[in-house]
């Protein structure tokens, strides 16, 4: 019997008749003769509910307890997925993060995996169970519960997935993959497979669909994944190894993200000291900058500007002003509606003439960049948040994504 891991998002598990039917589909795939281990999230959005009750009472809660309380919606849908399969005929167990050995560093509310005795849940499988492990959490050292932040459950599934030498399914409310976001562009094709590399680019860039740190984890342990609709009526798409007919593709997806602002800051005295100045105390202030682009010296001065996320405004114009008293002669400009839009693509490492393309649409539709980024399967621009639905448009014809 081959071993698989699955891992159930909160929608799929949302109401009690969703879990009645997950449970009848994990009944079917253990009468053809899988091992199954399932990864399950907490159902619907109790995880914000849970979230809103800790601030309730507290306005800052301790994120120990906090950690203690967000756990148990994983462990609720747990054990009534267990139960649920128990009455129809079929042996399951439930286990939280720690009674399925996952070890994590000591690190509360985004703690990562540092490993994961396995030995118990190879035994459950040995018991013919269908071992059900509440995602998104783990132990410490010190034997606190310690959660792995958003998207954490599929950290948790690839991770098994891992241990076990197997694959990884993940089954979600999408039908897989999509070149571009079927809401933005309704013409968008579904990947039939693409590779590590530009799965992590994409998620990065702000496709939502799997958690960065999971695709990390797929790609350094080779494990690959598939994401399908949790109906699994469809065929998804295939996260795996690159081979060499992913090149023939230049474009594989674009993605677009409006969670960023723009800081430009003109008329710094060019002087290293003044640059390094700058960045340290971003990183001081834990503001986790973007893209970041700056100017050749004009008379001694040049221009920086860096994105940011749109929450670390406060944070950003308290340094503005520190800046301002520190050198007097720069002007700050922030800007708030602006759209990072990328295109991710193997076959740009072979194939020239994508940066001319983009360049071209954005001269013929008269669409401003500020700013562009690069590397070796990613081209990136930020442009007016007005110009995004246009620009999506014209870039997935363009390309046929």
């Amino acid at each position: 019997m081959s071993t698989v891991v699955q891992k159930y998002g909160g929608t799929s598990v949302s109401t009690i008749d969703k879990i009645k039917f997950i449970a009848k589909l994990l009944a079917k795939r253990k009468k053809a003769g899988d091992n199954l281990v399932v990864v399950v999230s907490a159902m619907g959005n109790t995880t914000d509910k849970l979230i809103e009750l800790a601030n309730n009472v507290s306005t800052n809660p301790s994120k120990r307890e906090l950690d203690m309380l967000l756990s148990t919606g994983e462990q609720i849908t747990s054990a009534l997925l267990a139960m649920t399969l128990k009455d129809i005929g079929y042996d399951a167990i439930a286990l939280t993060g720690f009674q399925a050995g996952i070890k994590t560093e000591d690190k509360h509310t985004r703690a990562s995996i540092l490993d994961i005795e396995i030995n118990k849940v190879k035994n459950h499988l040995k018991e013919d169970k269908i071992v059900i492990v509440a995602g998104f959490q783990g132990i410490d050292k010190n034997g606190n519960i310690t959660t792995l932040g958003r998207g954490g459950s599929d950290t948790t599934a690839v991770a098994l997935a891992a241990k076990l030498n197997c694959p990884c399914e993940i089954y979600t409310d999408v039908e897989g993959i999509y070149g571009v976001d079927p809401k933005i562009y309704p013409n968008a094709k579904k990947l039939d497979y693409i590779s590590y590399d530009e799965m992590l680019e994409m998620a990065s860039l702000g496709a939502k669909v799997i958690e960065t740190r999971a695709v990390e984890l797929a790609s350094k342990y080779k494990v690959p994944i598939y994401i399908a609709l949790n109906t699994g009526s469809v065929s998804g798409t295939y996260i795996k190894e690159l081979d060499e007919s992913m090149e023939e593709k230049v474009i594989t997806g674009l993605t677009t993200s409006d969670d960023d602002l723009m800081v430009t800051i003109n008329n710094v005295l060019y002087d290293i000291k003044n640059i390094c100045y700058i960045f340290n105390r971003l990183a001081e202030m834990d503001i986790n900058i973007d893209m970041i682009s700056q100017t050749a010296p004009i008379y001694g001065y040049v221009n920086i500007s860096f994105t940011a996320p749109k929450d670390s405004k406060n944070l950003i114009l308290k340094l503005v002003d520190e800046l301002k008293a520190k050198m007097k002669d720069i002007e700050i400009d922030i800007q708030e509606n602006i759209t990072k839009i990328s295109v991710v693509g193997l076959g740009m490492r072979t194939q020239s003439g994508v940066a001319a393309k983009l360049f071209k649409i954005f001269s013929d539709n008269n669409i401003q960049f500020k700013q562009v980024t690069t590397s070796e399967i990613r081209i990136s621009y930020t442009i007016n948040t007005k110009d995004k639905e246009k620009a999506v448009f014209k870039i997935a014809e363009e390309f046929n994504i």
